[in-house]
């Protein structure tokens, strides 16, 4: 009982003041399921409150909250995995693709992280979908993580490999920039 008020009283926190009448019972719902399956959290009441937090800045991205939470929870799954920040994930999804799943960029790159297809061929894979949520997450998060690496945790640099513009600002900027003012750790 004390976590559904505490999820209640969040999501009416983070909604607009013109829709704080009454939180959605759906995303609730979703909310509180997400946080009972989501095995990358400490426990449930973080789960809920970074599940509701996040929910509440992707909403304008990814209008339905089923898809909204099951991305949330993927990405904070596969972070986790990567030992990789999961709002560092976040801001680089926003950037990348902004939350279409079913993106493809003027390279190729494919999905939420922008994955180019010839990883698939080099690690053996070839029928891997990057379409396919956890699989684009898990090759996204994988690659940002041995970029890390590499750089000796220089997240710009890092960042640059990761898109391809290695010594350039612009896109670790533009990431960093997402962290900093919507992705920030609440």
């Amino acid at each position: 009982m004390r976590i559904a008020l505490t999820i209640t009283a969040l999501l009416i926190l983070a909604m607009p003041a013109a829709a704080q009448e009454q939180p959605d019972p759906a995303l609730i719902e979703l909310l509180r399921e997400a946080a009972n399956e989501v095995d990358s959290f400490e426990d449930h009441f973080d789960a809920q409150v970074w599940l509701t937090d996040m929910s509440s800045r992707l909403a304008r991205q990814v209008e339905n909250p089923q898809e909204r939470i099951e991305i949330l929870k993927r990405v904070h799954r596969e972070a986790t995995r990567a030992e990789l920040p999961p709002e560092l994930v976040l801001a680089v999804i926003d950037v990348e693709s902004n939350f279409d799943r079913f993106a493809i960029s003027v390279a190729g790159a494919r999905g939420l992280m922008q994955i180019m297809p010839f990883w698939l061929k080099e690690i053996g894979r070839p029928n891997d979908n990057l379409m396919h949520i956890e699989t684009n997450l898990r090759f996204g998060c994988t690659i940002l993580k041995y970029y890390l690496e590499i750089e000796k945790g220089n997240l710009p640099r890092a960042l640059g490999r990761y898109n391809g513009s290695l010594g350039k600002r612009k896109y670790p900027n533009k990431v960093l920039d997402k962290l900093r003012l919507k992705w920030f750790r609440g």
